[in-house]
């Protein structure tokens, strides 16, 4: 495919899409960025709605492939390298991004209701990489979702569906959870963990579906949704380190709950 095949993205498109950088206008608009080559390419093995592809012509030895079934079913756009900065979480980029129209998300009670299998309770998550790191065990242990809990950074945050490498793409996501509402209802339907660093018992195989809870990094979660757990788990270690990080220690539990 010729790096001219693809039509120059108009200066309304651009000032559009630069606005996606924050999360205002992401809300607003319904649309989100999604960037890099795996990012991309689980995005199209899923049934989200793509609104626009944009390439950069110079890096056409990553995208080349992957954009050649999308003509005439999804627009591209070439960009230059000085458009792209505008966009691009990348200090060396792939040179693809989508532009990802957002779903309606699923409402709570249909959500608790649909037997999904094991999820994933977030309480209070600010760091972009650490979410997109959970969504990332999330799918590979085969986990039907994740319920984030407010004051969490928006999960349609560019650095978030980077680091999910597209996992995003293959979970259910309920966002602005309230937990202290939302745990006596999950409890209905699901085992309840939670995640204590200072005392529990061993993380364990569940034959019955389980909702693992989570607290930042930095603060863990607090004594109200811990009392409200059937198990608390601990990950034991043998070294002077205070603690794993969030999505090692998440990563260690979501495997044992599933062999």
């Amino acid at each position: 495919m010729l790096k001219s095949a693809f039509p120059a993205a108009s200066q309304n498109q651009l000032r559009q899409w630069a606005r996606l950088t924050e999360t205002k206008f992401r809300r607003e608009d319904g649309l989100f960025l999604a960037e890099g080559v795996k990012i991309v390419e689980e995005l199209l093995k899923s049934d989200w709605p793509v609104d626009a592809v944009l390439v950069l012509p110079e890096k056409s030895q990553y995208w080349e492939k992957l954009t050649a079934p999308l003509k005439e079913k999804i627009p591209v756009y070439q960009l230059t390298r000085p458009e792209w900065k505008k966009l691009s979480q990348d200090k060396e980029p792939e040179g693809i991004i989508a532009i990802v129209e957002n779903q309606k998300e699923t409402s709570f009670s249909s959500f608790i209701r649909s037997g999904a299998g094991h999820i994933l309770i977030l309480h209070e998550i600010n760091n972009p990489g650490n979410l997109g790191a959970l969504m990332r065990s999330a799918h590979w242990f085969g986990f039907g979702g994740i319920i984030l809990g407010r004051h969490s950074v928006d999960w349609t945050n560019p650095k978030v569906i980077r680091s999910s490498m597209g996992s995003v793409f293959h979970l259910v996501v309920l966002s602005d959870v309230d937990l202290s509402a939302a745990l006596p209802e999950i409890v209905k339907n699901y085992i309840l963990l939670g995640s204590d660093i200072h005392a529990g018992i061993l993380p364990h195989p569940l034959t019955k579906k389980a909702a693992l809870l989570l607290g930042s990094e930095s603060h863990g979660l607090p004594e109200d949704l811990l009392k409200q757990t059937g198990e608390r788990w601990r990950i034991p270690g043998g070294s002077q380190s205070d603690s794993l990080s969030l999505p090692q220690a998440a990563a260690i539990m979501m495997y044992e709950m599933t062999k």
